[in-house]
């Protein structure tokens, strides 16, 4: 992914860090700091967020259901370990697999 302050300076937008961008709801989608440390978000209509991701490679993403609750999540930090969660239809969580194979 491009970094934000990449694409400024290429348009030649001055600009100061740290970049920070929110959606129309406020809530918070693009961070950069003067390090190259970027992360962003995307959020639902109901501002649960649905999807993160850094420069450092950790990701993640959470699915809910109608009323709210968390159904579905998963994800990778930066080192490669990674989570897939299930929840049931009162958002607990039922099943649970990591990286290197547990299974709860």
């Amino acid at each position: 992914m491009k970094k934000v302050s990449d694409f400024y300076k290429e348009q030649g937008i001055d600009f100061k860090f740290p970049i920070i961008i929110k959606d129309a709801n406020g809530n918070r989608s693009y961070f950069e700091d003067s390090t190259g440390y970027w992360r962003r978000s995307g959020y639902d209509a109901d501002g649960r967020r649905t999807y993160f991701e850094d420069s450092n490679g950790s990701w993640d993403k959470e699915e809910y259901d109608a009323d709210g609750n968390r159904t579905y999540s998963e994800g990778e930090n930066s080192n490669g370990h990674f989570q897939k969660k299930r929840y049931n239809e009162n958002g607990e969580l039922i099943g649970k697999l990591e990286g290197w194979g547990n299974i709860l």
